[in-house]
C-alpha cells in the first residue's frame, strides 16, 4: 500500500491512521451516542477497538486519516474506500467532545480536494442513515446531492434500516 499523505487545513493535521491510535480512538467507538449512527454497536472494550483500528490502519481497501489538531492524538478519522476505478466512498467520525467545531465538515472539505485533485476521482459518494440529520446536512452542504434512497438496506445495532446514498462530482466541487 502506498504511503498517505499528511494533509493539513487551516486548524486540522490529518494523518494516516496507525494501530496505535486505538486507545485514542476508543473514546469514539466506546461512545453509545457517537455510535448511533456507526454500523455496527459500541465497543465493549479497547480490544476490540484494536481489532477494528487494526483493519482500518492495514488493509489498503481502506485510505484512512486521523484527525487532529496538531498531529498528535486522535481526536476522529477520515477514510476513503476506493471502488470503481475513480469513484471512492467518505466516511468519518469525531469523538463526540469535539462535536461542533466544524472539524468535520473541514476534515472532509480537505479529503474530497486530495481525491479529487490527487487521486484521479471523479465521484465521491457517502451512505448515510436518513435520521442522521447532523451528517446529512452536512453532506448537502458540501454539495453532495442525493442520487437514492435504498429501503431497508442495512441491518445494524439499531435493526433494519435505510440508508441514503448522497454523491459528489469532481465538477460540481470545481464549479463551486
Amino acid at each position: 500500500m502506498a504511503e498517505l499523505p499528511v494533509l493539513q487545513t487551516d486548524r486540522l493535521v490529518l494523518r494516516p491512521l496507525i494501530i496505535d491510535d486505538a486507545e485514542a480512538m476508543h473514546h469514539f467507538f466506546s461512545d453509545d451516542e457517537a455510535m448511533t449512527w456507526w454500523s455496527s454497536g459500541p465497543h465493549k472494550t479497547l480490544e476490540e477497538t484494536r481489532a477494528y483500528v487494526r483493519v482500518n490502519a492495514t488493509d489498503a481497501k481502506y485510505l484512512t486519516w486521523v484527525i487532529t489538531e496538531n498531529g498528535g492524538e486522535a481526536l476522529g478519522w477520515i477514510c476513503l474506500i476506493p471502488g470503481r476505478e475513480g469513484v471512492a466512498e467518505i466516511g468519518y467520525n469525531l469523538r463526540r467532545s469535539h462535536w461542533r467545531k466544524g472539524y468535520v465538515r473541514e476534515a472532509v472539505a480537505r479529503i474530497i480536494e486530495h481525491g479529487f485533485a490527487d487521486c484521479g476521482l471523479h465521484k465521491i459518494k457517502a451512505d448515510t442513515d436518513p435520521e442522521n440529520a447532523r451528517s446529512n446536512a452536512l453532506l448537502e452542504s458540501l454539495g453532495f446531492r442525493r442520487e437514492g434512497y435504498l429501503h431497508q438496506e442495512w441491518t445494524t445495532h439499531l435493526g433494519v434500516r435505510d440508508s441514503i446514498i448522497w454523491a459528489l462530482l469532481k465538477h460540481e466541487w470545481e464549479a463551486d
